[in-house]
């Protein structure tokens, strides 16, 4: 998959708030975004640490099955970022893709990449540490996916642009973010019913939904982030979790991500 970085990764907090601001009104926020998507696709990055010095850490998805499933394809890699001693900052990460068919659910492709982050832990900020990673395994895919499922917020961000933000503008694709937690704006809770859902609110703004993908669980946080409108966002997401809470994109990236980071640990 090829396409073009639009800009210089930023060396300080405040250059990444103010390319953040810049990038903001490129967003698409209305769509509609693809109707009957051919090929969805899920991204996950793991973490050596807990994301902040590298010190190890269990926090995060629960374990999947260690076997994967017969139809997962070879994962191609991007070439490994070469060794470097951690740091406060700068963990060893790796981005796991999962592009999947929209009807059936059934792995198409995969790709992983293994790096290091290059920028400080610092909460809205996340996708300076996340992005580099997740842009080599998107350039090892040979498909193209029609719609990108992120581990992630959209617009529900400070500065209304977070990680699916950032990913649709610079690939041009239709993006969704799907986040455990909320991070910008607050809802009530949606009914305990699959579809339920209640407005995510920051302020007088809708920046996204609490959506009940599974009764009995807690929901999912789903926002806009590039070429698709939040019903349609939220409509794929429904479909792409049959079974479970979280989509079969972000499963199935999550544990590409996790297998590739062992791989690459001594």
């Amino acid at each position: 998959m090829h396409f073009e970085l639009p800009h210089d990764w930023p060396a300080t907090e405040a250059e990444a708030i103010a390319l953040q601001v810049s990038l903001a009104p490129m967003v698409d926020r209305t769509g509609p975004g693809p109707q009957e998507p051919r090929l969805i696709a899920g991204l996950d990055v793991a973490y050596a640490g807990d994301g902040r010095d590298g010190t190890p850490t269990t926090a995060g998805f629960p374990p999947l099955p260690p076997s994967p499933s017969p139809s997962l394809p070879p994962s191609p890699a991007a070439p490994m970022a070469p060794a470097a001693p951690t740091a406060p900052g700068r963990v060893r990460v790796a981005a796991g893709i999962a592009v999947l068919d929209a009807r059936s659910l059934e792995v198409v492709e995969t790709a992983t990449a293994v790096g290091f982050t290059a920028f400080p832990y610092v909460p809205g900020l996340f996708a300076f540490r996340e992005l580099p990673v997740l842009l080599d395994a998107l350039r090892a895919l040979r498909t193209v996916p029609d719609l990108l499922l992120c581990d992630g917020q959209g617009v529900a961000h400070p500065r209304r642009f977070g990680l699916a933000c950032h990913l649709g503008v610079i690939t041009g694709l239709p993006t969704a973010g799907v986040a455990k937690t909320p991070f910008t704006g607050s809802s009530a809770l949606p009914a305990d019913e699959r579809g339920a859902w209640t407005p995510m609110l920051d302020g007088d703004e809708v920046v996204g939904r609490t959506l009940r993908t599974r009764a009995g669980v807690k929901p999912v946080h789903v926002s806009v982030g590039h070429r698709i409108d939040l019903d349609t966002a939220c409509r794929h997401v429904l479909a792409a979790a049959p079974r479970y809470r979280l989509p079969e994109t972000t499963r199935i990236a999550d544990r590409l991500s996790r297998d590739a980071l062992a791989s690459a640990l001594p």
